[in-house]
């Protein structure tokens, strides 16, 4: 099956294009690293808060975007390890994001069929963001579409480290041996479990980096990049990643 769709091309004169999506061939696993609401709101003269907050509008439009396109599990990069660095006050208005985003948006992503799920120190987590995570979580746990997958408090070499003492504990306990460790095994004791590697990897902004995100599970993922910054970034450029993923040929280390 077919899906035509107009795009925006990604130079400073965009135009309208007509693209075709194979159904067949929509990523399963999308993830994607949400960069450059602060420099959104520095450009307009504006607190960085207005860019998080402006960004938060947007996960909207991709979520339900990948809901119509039929992508299986959409991760989002929302709160990582390191971003416990940034000032008190970013990081408590970070931390309120999720509570605003859920309360606002829980209906829709019901009504939708989405299911919401969670990676990363969790724990960790304020009260209040806890409880509203949660709270999305219990409600759409029987939701069979679209997962949303949000890490947030997430590391990958935190998720790595954990997976290897998981590992050791069981070893030293009897409950594994050593030479039973394979890919296989390890990817087990990750977050990402239930829901597989990331087909396609989608980074806004102009940087070119992983961050510390989903480093095993990106192996032989496909990445895209765009120096558009997150606020900004559409649902047809969306698109267009999907489209550009679908000229590739995967080889995993073949021919």
């Amino acid at each position: 099956m077919q899906i035509k769709l107009p795009f925006l091309k990604t130079n400073k004169k965009a135009t309208k294009e007509n693209i075709t999506l194979h159904r067949e061939n929509i990523p399963g696993h999308v993830a994607i690293i949400m960069d450059g609401n602060g420099r959104w709101a520095n450009k307009r003269g504006l607190p960085r808060v207005a860019g998080h907050k402006e960004g938060m509008s947007n996960v909207k439009k991709i979520v339900s975007a990948a809901s119509n396109l039929g992508v299986k599990v959409l991760t989002l990069y929302a709160f990582s390890t390191e971003n416990w660095r940034r000032p008190k006050t970013e990081v408590d208005y970070l931390m309120k994001l999720p509570m605003e985003f859920l309360n606002t948006y829980l209906p829709e992503l019901i009504e939708k069929n989405v299911k919401v799920q969670t990676i990363g120190d969790f724990l960790a987590l304020p009260e209040h963001t806890r409880k509203a995570v949660q709270h999305a979580k219990d409600k759409t746990a029987e939701n069979s579409g679209l997962v949303l997958n949000i890490a947030l408090n997430y590391g990958s070499r935190d998720e790595i480290i954990r997976a290897m003492k998981a590992m050791t504990g069981e070893i030293v306990n009897g409950q594994l041996e050593a030479d039973d460790i394979d890919e296989d095994l390890f990817s087990r004791y990750l977050f990402t479990d239930d829901i597989g590697d990331p087909d396609l990897l989608i980074r806004t902004s102009g940087e070119q980096r992983l961050s510390n995100f989903l480093l095993w599970q990106s192996a032989y993922t496909e990445f895209w990049f765009t120096d558009v910054l997150w606020p900004d970034f559409s649902e047809q450029l969306f698109e267009k990643a999907l489209s550009d993923y679908q000229q590739r040929k995967r080889r995993y280390g073949g021919i």
